[in-house]
């Protein structure tokens, strides 16, 4: 052994290994070094495999609550959708009632009670999210509209929803139902 100052350890231990050669004792040490920098290693990675689990837990949480909310705000769009065909009976049924009759005596309460329902239709979707696109006059869109005719315009720009043919609606900021529309095209 060289001169340097060894620590003082326990002295059974210390007696123990008097007898065993310096050689052998660095390999053990050498050995023990290994085995507790694989030690550290593993701690490392349990470590980390920890955090990404923590991490894909809060990101399934995260999930699920979107889902739940979305469950929440979108719950009623197949009820929604049923309820359209509704609405556009009643405007069916307001728009078939020539003016001269709203006139009539015998008619005014019924096509009073037809708009009032007709009104009592769209506050309760404005309630629920639900809102008419917008189309006559706007250029085309996609996402919102779907063309089922185009009509020769000089007037309108080629692209642009000259008429409505039946509402559409969003729930919230989802399509509903697109709204089917007339489009101009450049005149032949």
């Amino acid at each position: 052994m060289s001169d340097e100052k060894q620590p003082q350890g326990d002295p059974a231990v210390e007696a123990e290994l008097a007898g065993v050669p310096e050689e052998l004792l660095e390999k053990e040490t050498d050995k023990l070094g290994e085995a507790l920098d694989r030690l550290r290693e593993d701690l490392d990675a349990a470590k980390q495999e920890v955090l990404y689990a923590k991490a894909e837990t809060q990101n399934v949480r995260r999930r699920l609550e979107k889902d739940i909310a979305d469950t929440r705000a979108y719950a009623a769009t197949g009820f929604a959708r049923d309820m359209l065909s509704v609405a556009d009976n009643l405007a069916r049924a307001l728009d078939a009632v020539p003016q001269e009759l709203r006139e009539d005596e015998r008619l005014k309460s019924l096509v009073a009670g037809i708009e009032a329902t007709a009104r009592e239709i769209d506050k309760v979707f404005g309630l629920h999210g639900i809102s008419r696109i917008a189309a006559t006059g706007l250029p085309l869109d996609p996402n919102q509209h779907q063309a089922m005719l185009e009509v020769p315009s000089a007037d309108a720009a080629p692209g642009t929803v000259l008429q409505e043919l039946q509402a559409g609606y969003m729930i919230k900021d989802r399509l509903l139902r697109p709204a089917m529309v007339a489009v101009a095209k450049k005149p032949d």
